[in-house]
């Protein structure tokens, strides 16, 4: 039953995504048409059969049964529909076909704009509500790299100090995360090892290879987070050793623990075997029921209690990790201050307008990275099969956001809806790009393309956009 209500609510949260980035997009396509008075016959969330639908003046605005995304039927148009009737008439005043070039072309625009539009607006209206608040780079003088992953691959080790990120100097960690990384053409990491520093670069298909990682849920392998528990699970190995939200493990075997990622590496290699472990609990923290636990105390200090026992990890087949049970330090309050208190912590706030320009930034940089990952695929440097993803992936990610909460969640749908914008504006029929460069061409040279030269078009994009979602989607099981 839990499984059933699992799927349900997933499905319907991927639902309620898609709903908003296709009601959007239409949007743009529907007021700008009625906004130049052409006819517009259907406003459609969802394809046919339709579940409901009303009709007012000319426009009927309905719902399908089937919510793989939506249209707006323009009364003059060749669209998805290959409808021609009209091609044997002459042009009517209200019909796409008769209005100025100029016209068409804002008409077939506006639903990639309003998609940007909805990315800023989100990005923006999180600035604004939550501000940024983040640890300074420069108050980590050492990060933790994990021994196989990209990040040691490139060329990172532990104990580096990172000064520069792809030319910039590095401010923020978020620098060094996935979406940020591929957003230059070329990687490059500035160092400070042992005094002196060295710039790392990155192979041509760092793309390809990040996404494997993050894929096998590996990502790029860096941190400079403690191991402090965010979380524990109920009847995790963690649990049944008494770990607490706020607990420190600075000790794994006889070897001793810095990083959350070090932890975990250490926990792959012990492969499930029982390992002594001690950890540190701040007195803040400490219990009643904590000090009766006397066989597990190593000792007591003026900050707090040192614990002693061993745990052993329990393998997760759908991870493929061995897993003790617990969330990293942002998963509590208590731990993120523990943070902040360790490595200082920087607050920017911003006001409506600075919260816009934000959201601006940030849709550039998202719109940027797609760029750069569709130009190194085009130019080979990268793998199709590793680099995108398709209906599956995106579900999956979506589930995910809406458990990490509501701002994780609408950041998605803002990341979609650039993501939705840039592919739909690409110059392929059956897609806006499609039209809009046939519109291109009748703005140059006068001309319009024959009727039959844009059905076949259409026909050709249908064709094409088929098959690339049947491949997305077998991809996307060949990497689940």
């Amino acid at each position: 039953m839990e499984l059933v209500v699992s799927v349900l609510t997933s499905t319907l949260w991927v639902l309620l995504a898609l709903t908003i980035l296709v009601f959007v997009h239409e949007l743009g396509h529907f007021l700008t048409a009625k906004y130049f008075d052409m006819r517009v016959e259907r406003f459609s969330i969802g394809f046919p059969p339709t579940l409901f639908g009303r009709t007012y003046g000319d426009t009927e605005y309905a719902v399908g049964a089937t919510p793989l995304g939506g249209y707006v039927k323009i009364s003059g148009m060749i669209d998805e529909s290959l409808d021609t009737d009209h091609v044997e008439t002459d042009p009517e005043p209200w019909e796409f076909r008769g209005k100025p070039v100029w016209q068409r072309i804002i008409v077939i625009s506006a639903g990639v704009i309003f998609n940007a539009i909805l990315a800023i607006v989100i990005f923006g209206g999180l600035s604004w509500s939550e501000g940024d608040t983040y640890i300074p780079a420069e108050n980590v003088e050492q990060v933790y790299v994990e021994e196989g992953s990209v990040a040691h691959d490139l060329g990172l080790r532990t104990g580096d100090r990172i000064v520069r990120v792809n030319g910039s100097d590095f401010e923020r960690f978020r620098q060094v995360e996935p979406s940020s990384l591929i957003a230059a053409d070329t990687l490059t990491i500035t160092v400070v090892r042992d005094g002196e520093r060295q710039t790392i670069t990155g192979p041509p298909n760092f793309i390809s290879r990040l996404s494997r990682a993050r894929s096998n849920e590996q990502g790029f392998g860096l941190g400079f987070q403690p191991a402090l528990i965010g979380a524990v699970e109920a009847g995790s190995p963690a649990d049944s050793v008494g770990l607490q939200t706020g607990d420190r493990i600075y000790a794994l075997q006889s070897d001793t623990v810095r990083f959350w990622r070090e932890m975990s590496a250490r926990l792959q290699q012990a492969e499930g075997a029982r390992v002594a472990m001690r950890w540190f609990r701040p007195d803040s923290l400490v219990g009643e029921s904590d000090r009766s636990r006397s066989p597990r105390v190593v000792r007591r200090t003026s900050q707090g209690v040192v614990f002693a026992d061993s745990v052993a990890a329990r393998y997760d087949s759908k991870r493929e990790r061995y897993l003790l049970g617990v969330r990293s330090p942002r998963a509590s309050s208590v731990t993120r201050q523990a943070l902040f208190d360790e490595f200082g912590i920087r607050t920017v706030t911003y006001g409506p307008l600075a919260a816009l320009k934000a959201g601006a930034v940030d849709t550039w940089t998202y719109g940027r990275n797609i760029v750069v990952t569709l130009k190194r695929i085009a130019e080979g440097r990268d793998s199709l099969t590793d680099s995108l993803g398709g209906p599956v992936m995106i579900a999956d990610v979506t589930s995910e956001a809406a458990a990490a909460g509501a701002t994780a969640y609408w950041r998605l749908i803002a990341a979609l809806s650039i993501t939705l914008a840039i592919m739909n504006i690409l110059p392929i029929p059956a897609l806006d790009g499609g039209q809009l460069l046939f519109l291109l061409y009748e703005a140059v040279t006068r001309r319009r393309p024959s009727v039959r030269v844009r059905l076949v078009a259409q026909q050709v994009g249908m064709i094409l956009l088929i098959g690339f979602m049947a491949f997305l989607i077998f991809n996307d099981i060949l990497r689940l």
